[in-house]
């Protein structure tokens, strides 16, 4: 199982939808939430991608240096970026970072945003800019056409003799991650990506999704893995984890859901909508499926449920979705520095990652607090 963490990129709180408990998403915090994941040992970390954030790729070239074996998802989004220069932005990076970078292919959903960024097409031929996209981004990467470069005349995309003289450290090229729930999303992943990820929707229509996205892979001979993108909120007892939820919704009044939602209900993406859906904006049906809880998605776009409970819970869950298929989880939590912690130590010996290790103090010092100048801390059961 890989386990992700998020950086924050769009701005962190203790509390949604106010100021309060809000601190600033400046470069130190940011490094200081990506080294705890580095050191805690997450297997990597996802930035987002949007006018609402700072910029995923200057952001991660930022903290190559500060960090030693953490991967980063960046997004490539098809129809702002060229190819070619996706191709020397991506080789670059894994060649910097000693192979470490991660693809996350966006074809964007918000038809304002997309506009304001120059592009106009839509849904299905934004499916189809991408489609021809990858073709020339991975033929590149991967080498093809030899010395005299590949070449491509597609509906959307024409290219002469592209090629890096620079290449990637992964081979062919960095995995490509991807999501989307369309028809079309799902035709584009079963031919092209590596890992094809979803929002955390239950177990059933994840499975469904699972199911579809196998079966159109074997088409082309291929097999793909499947990520999944959840918030979670995990305390010493589920008691707490259920308060700790309705804590983080405490300021956000009826208005600001309707905003939010009315601003969703624009959008013409498949997964947005379903998401809105496990909820219909109301505060009374939030727990959509067993310790599932759809809070986040009142007035948050993306990704919109928590995995909420005790460790022991959150581990049920998370193997319930890991038997399906799922291999890479991709984790968040308010504020994200705390909960990176919150969550490794209390998760991760339940399932056998990380770095904390018992007995380390005998390699590193005192692992807790030293008591009376001489007494080290003992360990307590599980």
């Amino acid at each position: 199982m890989n386990v992700f963490w998020f950086i924050p990129t769009h701005g962190d709180s203790r509390y949604l939808g106010t100021f309060q408990g809000a601190r600033p998403v400046n470069y130190d915090y940011m490094k200081q939430v990506a080294v705890a994941a580095d050191t805690l040992g997450y297997d990597g970390v996802l930035l987002p991608t949007g006018r609402s954030c700072e910029d995923a790729w200057v952001v991660a070239s930022s903290l190559i240096g500060a960090t030693q074996k953490l991967k980063f998802l960046v997004a490539i989004r098809p129809g702002l970026s060229s190819p070619g220069l996706a191709v020397r932005m991506a080789s670059t990076f894994d060649r910097l970072s000693n192979g470490r970078l991660l693809i996350n292919i966006v074809t964007g959903g918000d038809q304002g945003e997309l506009e304001a960024d120059g592009v106009f097409a839509e849904h299905s031929e934004r499916y189809e800019i991408s489609d021809e996209f990858l073709r020339v981004w991975r033929a590149t990467m991967a080498g093809e056409g030899g010395d005299a470069g590949y070449s491509f005349s597609g509906k959307h995309i024409t290219v002469k003799g592209a090629k890096t003289l620079y290449p990637p450290l992964q081979k062919p090229y960095p995995p490509l991650y991807f999501g989307g729930s369309s028809p079309s999303a799902h035709a584009l992943a079963a031919e092209q990506v590596d890992v094809y990820l979803t929002w955390g929707e239950p177990p059933a229509a994840v499975a469904e999704k699972i199911a579809d996205m196998r079966a159109r892979a074997a088409k082309y001979g291929r097999t793909v893995r499947f990520g999944i993108r959840l918030h979670v909120i995990v305390r010493e007892t589920n008691d707490a984890a259920w308060k700790a939820a309705e804590e983080l919704i405490s300021y956000v009044d009826d208005d600001i859901i309707a905003r939010a939602q009315n601003a969703f209900s624009k959008m013409d993406s498949v997964g947005q909508r379903r998401m809105a859906a496990l909820h219909s904006g109301k505060r009374d049906k939030l727990e959509v499926s067993p310790n599932l809880w759809a809070g986040v998605g009142l007035v948050r776009g993306g990704a919109g449920t928590a995995l909420v409970g005790d460790a022991a819970t959150v581990v049920e869950r998370m193997r319930e979705y890991e038997a399906m298929g799922i291999d890479t989880f991709i984790m968040s939590g308010y504020p994200h520095l705390e909960e990176s912690y919150r969550f490794a130590e209390l998760v991760f010996p339940l399932l056998g990652k990380g770095h904390v290790v018992e007995g380390a103090h005998a390699l590193s010092g005192p692992f807790g607090e030293v008591m009376a100048n001489n007494l080290l801390p003992q360990a307590v059961p599980a």
